[in-house]
């Protein structure tokens, strides 16, 4: 079962896939991906590139500034595009594998040129 979340405002876009195909993860090569862990907490964030993310353990509630609450947890594939600026609620303990486009070099540009306002 695939959820869309659209944030029409804003032009943002949250999309949780519920328990994607061993497949579609094997095609994406999810395995591979690093890893990145959260305690229980709430926090603002700004993907400043798409970022692809699945959840291997915890449970969270995202909120896209001017759009509407996200639930995911255990085994969704959630991608966030560029330029979504949201609260995170991490409600269980976020293990997650997470992808995000472009390479070091674009990533630290995309953050360099936010931090400086462009």
């Amino acid at each position: 079962m695939n959820t869309v979340q659209n944030d029409t405002q804003n032009n943002t876009k949250i999309m949780v896939e519920h328990n994607p195909a061993q497949s579609r993860l094997d095609a994406l090569n999810v395995s591979k991906w690093p890893t990145w862990q959260k305690e229980v907490s709430t926090f603002d964030w700004t993907f400043h590139e798409q970022e692809i993310a699945y959840i291997l353990e915890g449970e969270c509630i995202i909120t896209p500034t001017g759009g509407s609450p996200v639930r995911f947890g255990k085994g969704d594939l959630v991608t966030f595009a560029e330029g979504v600026k949201a609260s995170w609620q991490v409600i269980k303990p976020l293990h997650k594998h997470y992808q995000l486009d472009g390479n070091a070099v674009s990533q630290a540009f995309r953050r360099i040129k936010a931090a400086l306002g462009f």
